[in-house]
């Protein structure tokens, strides 16, 4: 694989399916950590732009709940509490009793169990989704599939946030 100057691994653009999925997600994790990477605990606590309360913290602490909800919770069935409160709004808003080195350690560390979740999981494997999720899914089910295409769409979508939260703190861009 191609390695990019920051240490990324490209995606193979030729290669199976499940290789694909799974490389793409891996890079956008990766991305996301290099956003945040060489701040402090200050700087990645300092919001967007007002009026929203958006920081590079707070997708961090979404993404460790939604790593835990679709690989953990729907995937492997398993009956563990999310990781934020609905009060969190999904991880969103900061708890000033967590510092950031603990953040950034429950999200890899949520990233290594859903790579566990999904070693021995073929993508057709389903997990069973809530009721609001089945509404939005038009479906009770999700295959791994699904939810590997989900989370890559996750990623992307919140490492664009990402970008502007970081060239806001300190002008850095295109990473």
């Amino acid at each position: 694989m191609v390695t990019l100057p920051d240490g990324r691994l490209v995606p193979p653009p030729h290669s199976d399916e499940r290789t694909q999925l799974e490389s793409w997600l891996d890079f956008h994790r990766e991305t996301l950590a290099l956003k945040c990477s060489g701040l402090d605990d200050r700087q990645l606590r300092e919001t967007s732009v007002e009026p929203s309360p958006l920081t590079l913290l707070g997708l961090l602490q979404h993404m460790t709940h939604v790593e835990r909800n679709w690989f953990q919770i729907v995937l492997a069935g398993r009956d563990i509490p999310p990781v934020y409160t609905p009060e969190q709004r999904g991880g969103f808003l900061l708890d000033a009793d967590r510092d950031s080195g603990q953040v950034i350690a429950d999200w890899r560390a949520e990233v290594a169990r859903a790579r566990e979740a999904t070693a021995a999981a073929s993508l057709d494997d389903c997990g069973k989704l809530t009721e609001a999720q089945a509404r939005f899914a038009g479906e009770s089910t999700a295959s791994l599939r699904w939810i590997l295409v989900h989370m890559i769409e996750e990623y992307a979508r919140h490492n664009g946030h990402a970008d502007l939260i970081r060239e806001r703190i300190d002008g850095v861009t295109g990473m």
